[in-house]
């Protein structure tokens, strides 16, 4: 019997798990299978008394190419947004902190990641842009980590426009803690300072730092569903998603 080959590669060493996406078929995008191994190696970790930090990253030039579309199109529209409101939601509650590592192209939910995560490293391959206003969709769920972050009218602009943008104006808006030209030798830094803390300590510090992203859950966490629910099963964002797959313009774009 053939295994199968994991979209999440896991790896632990040095009191540090990584995790790091390897869906190439995909662009990364958050299949639902990439999110159950995503959230059981991060479950794995939190309950490591050995593991001191969480590394997330990828391999190829896509970090996350956001939802997996074709799945998307299905009868449920509250299974995607369901699965990635408690994904966000597990990295934010991992005891651990969670350090995620860009070098390449982030798009719609993938940035969500960024969001929930405690600090990213931006290479300078990377690349951003909120790209859900062209499908006929809102960056509904990912709002409930980002917003607490992201400067005001940086948000309005890039939500409202989809634009690309690079890692110095992402560390300028608040969805990356640092732009880098060497981001495994920031990363390096980041860890090495890490382990001097105590697991306590990191915990507790941790949860300091997350009350806002915490409270954004537990007061919008459902409407943000059901507002994303309503907008995948929309007939707009049906034939915005179908062009997209099938690499045309959208009926609306001029």
């Amino acid at each position: 019997m053939t295994r199968e080959v994991p979209f999440v590669r896991i790896t632990t060493a040095d009191a540090v798990t990584t995790l790091e996406l390897d869906s190439p078929h995909n662009r990364n995008a958050l299949s639902t299978r990439l999110m159950a191994e995503l959230a059981k190696g991060l479950a794995d970790a939190a309950a490591d008394p050995a593991v001191r930090a969480v590394v997330l990253g990828h391999t190829g030039k896509v970090f996350c190419a956001g939802a997996d579309l074709s799945e998307a199109t299905g009868a449920d529209p509250t299974v995607g947004p369901r699965g990635l409101v408690d994904l966000q939601r597990a990295i934010v509650d991992c005891p651990k902190p969670v350090i995620a590592v860009v070098d390449g192209h982030v798009r719609a939910g993938g940035l969500g990641l960024l969001g929930a995560a405690d600090l990213v490293i931006a290479g300078p391959a990377s690349t951003f842009a909120f790209t859900e206003v062209r499908l006929g969709l809102a960056p509904a769920v990912i709002s409930l980590p980002l917003r607490p972050l992201l400067e005001p009218r940086a948000a309005s602009r890039y939500y409202l426009t989809g634009e690309t943008f690079q890692a110095a104006e992402a560390a300028r808006i608040g969805l990356v803690t640092e732009a880098a030209e060497d981001p495994q030798t920031v990363l390096k830094t980041v860890l090495d300072a890490i382990r001097l803390g105590s697991p306590q300590g990191l915990a507790e510090s941790k949860r300091l730092v997350t009350a806002d992203k915490v409270a954004s859950f537990e007061r919008d966490g459902e409407e943000r569903v059901a507002q994303s629910a309503r907008l995948f099963g929309s007939e707009e964002a049906q034939q915005g998603m179908r062009a997209f797959l099938e690499r045309r313009p959208a009926p609306w774009a001029q």
